[in-house]
């Protein structure tokens, strides 16, 4: 906290009068509202110095490039700590979180989603314009090693602790035939990693992202399923069509779209994707015990459910492991 105090007094020209632990969520990263009369920051202790780093290089590129994101006011000498600026309380989950529930929103809400959705395309491409990959944390790239962390981050810490048996070779096979199916959907552009309505602040009508510092080269359907697909909103089916749609026209400003084309591998990288997500809801939530995480795993269910009511032919086996997990198992508590 000394770190923070000395940064927020070059910053305001005075000590903060008050200093807010925000909320935690997946990471153990704290953020804290620091305020001195009319002035506030957001104050952040990394636990990582790479990762720290992989932050505040790509959001000095996303700022070069004209994206919303938090301006950076100082960091400490030895890189753990910095401070930046506070983007207010208006997280875009919180904002449509009221209506999450019945899955009916308001045209409102729909501009706020549209816009974002919009953006995404920019923030892809022009990130990635001359941004020195080795910077990226854990890694620089969507690749094989990443995509094999995904895969068994979902086997041991989600699969492994329903009890459901299974045959590991089977399962391994189809793995194998995954990873190497969606690398061939890389492509020469930013992925944001953790892109969802909870890394999305709404400042004067405009979407700003945070939290971004999980990202690297990777395919651009990754970041659409991530926010389409995610859990904790659980958009309806003719939802997500309409901001696909929004999306792909975006798109199409950057590179020619194939639809067929780009609808299989999204298709693809969403299980993966969806992978991805129950291991971190099998650890945030099974092992660490965060409520928050285990009250997304029966929709997250719902998601591969819905996901593979058409069966993968590529991956048969792991279709009917998911299917099992989706119909036939009761989520622990």
């Amino acid at each position: 906290m000394d770190r923070l105090t000395e940064l927020f007094r070059k910053f305001a020209g005075c000590e903060p009068s008050s200093c807010t632990l925000l909320p935690l969520s997946g990471s153990a990263r704290k953020y804290y509202r620091m305020t001195s009369g009319g002035t506030t920051a957001i104050g952040v202790i990394g636990t990582n110095l790479k990762e720290n780093k992989a932050f505040l290089t790509i959001d000095a590129q996303m700022r070069s490039q004209g994206i919303n994101a938090p301006q950076v006011y100082g960091v400490s000498p030895d890189g753990m700590a910095y401070i930046q600026e506070d983007l207010g309380d208006g997280q875009l989950f919180e904002i449509l979180k009221p209506s999450i529930a019945a899955g009916e929103y308001s045209e409102q809400h729909m501009q706020l989603l549209r816009k974002t959705i919009a953006a995404l395309p920019s923030l892809q491409f022009k990130v990635a314009k001359g941004l020195d990959w080795g910077i990226c944390f854990p890694d620089r790239a969507f690749n094989e090693r990443m995509v094999n962390f995904d895969l068994n981050y979902f086997k041991y810490d989600f699969l492994k602790l329903t009890g459901i048996e299974f045959d590991e070779i089977r399962l391994q096979d189809d793995f194998d035939a995954l990873r190497e199916d969606s690398l061939h959907c890389v492509t020469d552009t930013f992925m944001y990693r953790d892109f969802q309505a909870r890394n999305v602040m709404i400042k004067n009508g405009e979407p700003c992202f945070i939290d971004f510092q999980g990202g690297r080269k990777g395919p651009v359907q990754y970041d659409l399923a991530s926010f389409l697909w995610n859990a904790g909103t659980h958009f309806p089916a003719g939802m997500r069509s309409e901001l696909e749609n929004v999306y792909i026209d975006a798109l199409g400003e950057y590179v020619k779209v194939d639809r067929d084309e780009f609808y299989a591998n999204y298709r693809l990288i969403t299980l993966v994707r969806l992978l991805q997500e129950m291991g971190a809801y099998g650890f945030r939530g099974y092992i660490e015990r965060k409520q928050l995480f285990i009250d997304c795993v029966p929709t997250a269910l719902g998601c591969i459910r819905e996901l593979t009511a058409e069966p993968f032919e590529r991956y048969p086996y792991l279709t009917g492991v998911l299917r099992t997990l989706a119909n036939d198992w009761t989520p622990l508590q």
